[in-house]
């Protein structure tokens, strides 16, 4: 089974780190990039810090990882400094992208034209958008202005999203698909679920370590509840690859073992949500 695509996801904003505006982006790019078969092996919060970002950027492409999705700070005001530190942690020169700068001048005449703003046209900071580290190409935003931008160095990939929920699904879901699709060619990830009646995971952690031990391409994980709010928790195991009819067998056999495990302890189970 070929190994996953690793990935690592770089939130940034002072907004965020300050607590004025909550990140939702991590927990939704996390489950689209493991829908697709990916391995999202670390995330990030970042400040508006150019520097830091550059450095944390160029530190992700020594880790090997062949992703790295930045959401935030592409905007056309000071402190979106994304772009520049992209530039510079992966080593190559800011420049004006003239196709950008058409998506832009574009997007703002429509805007304009739709009386959602009341100029079109380009002025210095929107065209501060359109400056793009050298050898990237320009993502549509459909939603927003500032275009995502797609940077290939050596065997990884940058990709720069806004920060707007909206614009970085937009852009996610519309032009970063072929990238996508070719990147993550083929893969998937395949869950099984139970529920068991016991809310003392020390109690199951025996079993638990078994089963991992025993798959270890196998992810087991109890999800613990508050204490007193219910008498049972779910257990999930997943996996991700290419090849459907491999992992199902993997899945079914660490949950014929954890089945077996459980059973032998006293601790009933079921299918999660069964009757």
């Amino acid at each position: 089974m070929s190994e996953p695509v690793v990935v690592e996801i770089f939130i940034i904003g002072n907004e965020i780190l300050i607590g004025d505006i909550q990140d939702t982006n991590t927990h939704w790019l996390c489950k689209e990039i493991n829908s697709l078969g990916g391995y999202v092996a670390r995330v990030t919060l970042l400040r508006d810090v150019a520097e830091t970002i550059a450095a944390e950027l160029h530190a992700a492409l020594g880790r090997g990882a062949r992703v790295i999705i930045t959401s935030g700070g592409l905007g056309p005001t000071a402190d979106d400094l994304t772009l520049a530190a992209v530039a510079r942690g992966a080593a190559v020169e800011l420049r004006l992208h003239e196709q950008a700068l058409q998506m832009v001048r574009e997007r703002y005449d429509e805007l304009a034209a739709q009386g959602v703003l009341s100029q079109g046209g380009l002025n210095p900071p929107r065209e501060k958008m359109a400056w793009l580290p050298a050898g990237a190409v320009p993502l549509s935003n459909p939603v927003g202005t500032a275009p995502g931008v797609l940077l290939r160095t050596g065997r990884a990939a940058i990709i720069s999203l806004p920060g707007v929920p909206s614009e970085l699904k937009g852009i996610f879901a519309g032009s970063l698909q072929p990238f996508l699709r070719a990147t993550f060619s083929g893969g998937l990830s395949v869950m099984r679920a139970i529920t068991v009646q016991c809310n003392d995971e020390s109690l199951m952690e025996p079993v638990l370590t078994g089963v991992v031990n025993g798959h270890p391409d196998i992810y087991v994980k109890s999800l613990a509840r508050t204490l007193g709010e219910t008498r049972e928790i779910d257990i999930i195991l997943s996996a991700v690859g290419s090849d459907r009819a491999l992992l199902d067998g993997r899945l079914a056999a660490a949950l014929q073992e954890l089945r077996q495990g459980l059973t032998a302890i006293g601790i009933g189970h079921r299918d999660k949500d069964s009757a």
